[in-house]
């Protein structure tokens, strides 16, 4: 079967020969699909078919003429989507299967064995890598994103372009790992996990999900929020598990709702994971992506024994993020997207009463900034994340001529494009600038939401540090007793003292040491305090 396919696709040379020159090879890997009969591929039901990947490893030229020794075997395959499917560039969903149909786990270009595969294929999206980029920004900071590999696809002998190569979400210890449940299980332990459900659209299947009992926005109606079922699906969940998840959200949503919410004991600690909170929005606002929040949203919840906290993730589809929309917040790179409803009211999908709850809530907002900064003085800084686009605009660079050859867009609006630079590199430059800038105004913007919580005085012979994330100095105020020496040390986050002085102070005297740093790097520092013979204290700074 293989080399009859394989007489197939070279038979179908003068249909790729659609641009100056024949696609015979590339830096990516070739998907080469060929339907039963040339059946074309359609939303439901999967067509049978084959798919030979040819892929000789990174750095490698991979040949349309070499064999297919990465995958060769039986798909099924159907188009997926929702506003994407009416544009010519379709998504697929595909299915690795045993010749009777059967699911078979295998690793495709180096994944974990699975079966379920997205062929995602960015049109309105002529960077080509919106998603690629957030699910790699996400993979940097989140225990799950779905992995990604670029490669060009044929399909009964027509090119379609550059694809990108993901994982479907779904439950798997390589995936969202959380507890499997099955049909059976539906008391005690067992039924309260695992779960994901999401927000997105749907196409009035209201008992695919159940609504929230809380409006999504003050002064709205409530139920205007769907949870959707995602695992187990709508067709196999059984009665108890709907009513387990259901009552968990509840209880969830009764203490957002609320006046106590930020109880540091019975508040939203304990039943939301907060750093996966955190980290979704970090996601979300770097990309300024106006689906966030309210659509193709996902969350999940583990076993009680195992977890019994909510977390939100993984992160899925960005192709409007990054400044390619020109409806509602627009291509700015200024505002949060998390206030959706402010900029964009009347829409039909609107963030749900949470989010912003949450980001107002000044402990909430303290450990953010401190974690923003903390990454942007990491895997979060210019030079990393700018760094990512240069390398994916280099590897793109042939593969996108011929993506543009076969789908010239690139002087063409498509919804909902804000502008149409007219050039692969303009649109990558466009959105790489557009991208620095975004980061300086959440600079900004992050270290100006208020995160004013109480702060206890300390007792005599105490410790007061503030502020703990800073520009320039920090301020240590300590209270003596008698004549103590006191000594301060800093370190950076290599071990490397950067500052130490000590002195002798007089009893009942309130003492600062100032500490400044407006000429070393951002980044994280931590200090130790020593007065008298008392323990040493120590904590971490963040510098922005």
């Amino acid at each position: 079967m293989k080399n009859k396919l394989l007489l197939l696709v070279l038979a179908s040379f003068t249909v790729l020969n659609l641009f100056s020159q024949t696609f015979t090879t590339s830096n990516l890997p070739i998907f080469i699909i060929e339907t039963e009969n040339g059946q074309e591929i359609v939303d439901e039901p999967k067509r049978t078919a084959h798919l030979g990947v040819i892929w000789n490893g990174d750095g490698a030229t991979n040949h349309i003429n070499n064999p297919f020794n990465d995958y060769d075997g039986q798909i099924g395959i159907e188009i997926r989507g929702s506003s994407s499917q009416w544009f010519p560039k379709n998504n697929f969903a595909m299915e690795t299967q045993n010749i009777d149909g059967s699911s078979n786990d295998v690793s495709v270009l180096g994944f974990p064995k699975e079966n379920d595969w997205i062929l995602h294929g960015p049109y309105s999206d002529k960077t080509l890598m919106r998603n690629a980029l957030a699910f790699t920004l996400a993979s940097w900071i989140m225990p799950y994103a779905p992995r990604v590999r670029y490669c060009e696809v044929i399909i009964n002998g027509d090119y379609r372009g550059v694809y990108v190569f993901t994982e479907k979400i779904k439950r798997d210890k390589n995936r969202v790992d959380i507890s499997k449940l099955d049909p059976d299980e539906n008391t005690g332990d067992d039924v309260t996990g695992g779960y994901i459900i999401k927000f997105d659209k749907f196409d009035g299947a209201v008992s695919d999900g159940f609504p929230s009992a809380y409006p999504a926005m003050p002064g709205g109606q409530p139920g205007g929020t769907i949870y959707q079922y995602h695992y187990p699906k709508p067709d196999e969940i059984t009665s108890a598990q709907k009513t387990y998840i259901q009552n968990y959200i509840a209880d969830f949503e009764d203490i957002m709702g609320s006046s106590n919410f930020a109880d540091p004991i019975n508040g939203y600690r304990s039943i939301l994971d907060v750093e996966s909170v955190i980290n979704m929005i970090f996601v979300q606002e770097i990309s300024r992506n106006v689906d966030g929040y309210r659509l193709s949203t996902y969350m999940h919840k583990d076993r009680d024994s195992v977890d019994n906290r909510l977390h939100l993730g993984p992160v899925w589809d960005f192709n409007l993020g990054f400044s390619n929309v020109d409806y509602c917040i627009g291509p700015d790179f200024k505002g949060w997207a998390i206030d959706f409803n402010q900029v964009c009211p009347g829409d039909f999908w609107v963030v749900h009463f949470w989010w912003n709850k949450l980001f107002n809530e000044p402990t909430f907002v303290k450990e953010m900034k401190e974690r923003w900064f903390e990454l942007r003085a990491g895997v979060y800084s210019d030079d990393h994340i700018l760094h990512l686009v240069d390398s994916l605009e280099t590897m793109l660079q042939q593969p996108a001529q011929r993506n543009f050859q076969r789908w010239p867009t690139l002087n063409e609006y498509v919804w909902p494009n804000p502008v149409v630079t007219g050039s692969y590199h303009g649109e990558v430059l466009r959105m790489r600038t557009w991208l620095s800038d975004r980061l300086d105004w959440m600079d900004g913007a992050m270290a100006e939401l208020v995160d004013t919580v109480e702060i206890v005085e300390p007792p005599i012979g105490g410790l007061k540090v503030r502020p703990t994330l800073f520009t320039d100095e920090v301020n240590f105020w300590m209270d003596v007793v008698g004549y103590q020496r006191v000594s301060l040390e800093i370190y950076d986050a290599m071990g490397r003292q950067v500052h130490f002085e000590k002195g002798f102070f007089s009893a009942k005297k309130v003492v600062r040491l100032k500490w400044d740093a407006s000429q070393l790097p951002i980044g994280i520092y931590f200090y130790r305090v020593k007065i008298g013979e008392a323990p040493t204290k120590s904590g971490k700074l963040v510098k922005y």
